[in-house]
């Protein structure tokens, strides 16, 4: 199972750096196509992809594939806070039960 308290931190840190690819898409959706700032919000996207794709085979060497994709759900609770934060989109109690049916599913698969 998880060996240490790093490799939680880890395994969030990597899925929050994914959940930073939305910000980049999302900024680059509000620019002119192909214009400068379109092409610059779109490369940070490509570069937070290829760095999540390098930091995630790097945890897949120390822990299990059943144990890191566990926490994939975290992402979609990132990604929801993000938007929240800084588009200001509007969370739903949908959207809340859904983040605590993820917490709850975490805990219970990483007490087993």
């Amino acid at each position: 199972m998880l060996k240490s308290y790093k490799h939680i931190i880890a395994l969030v840190g990597v899925n929050m750096l994914y959940a930073c690819v939305g910000i980049c898409t999302k900024m680059a959706s509000l620019q002119p196509m192909l214009s400068w700032a379109y092409l610059f919000w779109f490369g940070g996207a490509v570069a937070i992809i290829g760095a999540y794709a390098v930091l995630w085979q790097q945890i897949l060497r120390r822990i299990e594939l059943s144990t890191a994709y566990m926490f994939k759900g975290t992402t979609l609770i990132f990604t929801m806070l993000i938007a929240a934060l800084l588009f200001g989109e509007v969370i739903t109690w949908p959207n809340i039960i859904g983040s605590i049916i993820i917490i709850v599913g975490i805990t219970l698969l990483a007490r087993a």
